[in-house]
């Protein structure tokens, strides 16, 4: 299911190579690696697929992503690689773990290259959503999510359906065609795939990506019950979301401070 992706050689190297152990970026590394260790806590993850990343602070032209080969659960802040828009590893590059899988670089660069404001992107094949992206609520446009639920309608109004399953994305184009699918979206349902998370921050991404998932998990359940699932009505709905979009962002740096907590207490290493 993963490809690995051609390694391709660093133009950047000694003097004049970026400076890339600013204490901002070591601080993107730890808050990045937390996401991956918390996102296999809770059975986000599949086997060594899927990626997430972020844009390098003070450098707009890299990113950081996840190692080919390695399990979320795996992470670690060192091991993140830093990667720019040609296919280039401009640092974290070993012997082990020296690329990125191929599908992570032709998603994930296009789509920080063509769409400046996601700072972050979080991609996942997690159950309960990519379970909603297979059903019919999928097609023709359609929202998976039927804002049924309160936690459903923090990302009322900020979802959108990439309708046009092409395979595995390994190239340009559909990397391209993936980013101009995205618009105004946050949240991605990418149909017959997964999601994916667009965010300003990487505390906000990862807000994001775990309430997705537990309102398409309570969506799931309750349409399992064969009863009818019932709508919030619009104009609550909208009155809601507003009422909790005011304090998103608080909310989401103090979430990711308290997976952090967790993760000292348990698995430390995450860190280094």
């Amino acid at each position: 299911m993963a490809h690995a992706l051609d390694p391709r050689p660093s133009p950047n190297t000694g003097h004049n190579r970026p400076d890339l152990d600013t204490p901002e970026i070591r601080q993107a590394r730890i808050d990045l690696a937390a996401c991956f260790r918390m996102a296999a806590k809770h059975g986000m993850h599949e086997g060594i697929c899927n990626h997430f990343s972020a844009v390098l602070p003070g450098h707009d032209d890299l990113f950081l992503v996840n190692p080919y080969g390695q399990a979320f659960s795996e992470v670690s802040a060192s091991s993140l690689l830093v990667c720019d828009f040609h296919g280039n590893v401009i640092a974290g590059q070993d012997q082990t773990w020296g690329q990125p899988e191929a599908t992570a670089f032709f998603i994930h660069a296009r789509m920080h290259l063509r769409v400046p404001r996601a700072r972050v992107a979080f991609h996942t094949h997690m159950p309960y959503a990519t379970a909603l992206c297979m059903t019919d609520l999928c097609a023709n446009g359609g929202d998976p999510l039927v804002f049924a639920g309160q936690t459903a309608l923090k990302f009322y109004g900020r979802t959108k359906v990439d309708a046009d399953y092409n395979g595995l994305a390994l190239d340009h184009a559909e990397g391209d065609r993936i980013a101009a699918s995205v618009g105004d979206a946050d949240i991605i349902f990418m149909r017959h795939h997964g999601v994916m998370v667009l965010a300003p921050s990487i505390a906000e991404a990862w807000d994001d990506l775990y309430y997705l998932e537990r309102a398409c998990q309570v969506q799931c359940i309750a349409m399992a019950t064969g009863r009818k699932v019932v709508p919030v009505p619009r104009q609550i709905a909208e009155a809601t979301y507003a009422q909790m979009r005011e304090g998103d962002r608080e909310s989401a740096r103090l979430h990711l401070e308290s997976c952090k907590r967790q993760l000292d207490r348990e698995q430390p290493d995450y860190r280094f």
